[in-house]
């Protein structure tokens, strides 16, 4: 594949909205799954469910992405593109 086919099929314009949290990939074995969260700040995070970040607590994590619960409401936040 040519270097720009990998570039295009490997980003998307515009799907990380600046200052809002996104969660980058999922990794770990099943069992103990994992995330790496861009913060609203722009610090990459490595989360797990029970994990404290600024906007909340991690409650969960899957293979498409996060429930984030935030002032009493959870949220899901999944990898964009996905």
């Amino acid at each position: 594949m040519a270097n720009s086919t990998v570039k295009t099929a490997a980003t998307q314009k515009g799907a990380l909205k600046k200052n809002s949290v996104a969660v980058l990939g999922i990794f770990g074995p099943k069992a103990e799954l994992r995330a790496l969260m861009r913060l609203s700040s722009g610090r990459v995070k490595e989360v797990k469910p029970g994990s404290r970040v600024a906007s909340g607590t991690v409650v969960a994590i899957d293979e498409d992405g996060i429930m984030l619960r935030q002032s009493g409401q959870t949220k899901r936040i999944v990898i964009p593109g996905s």
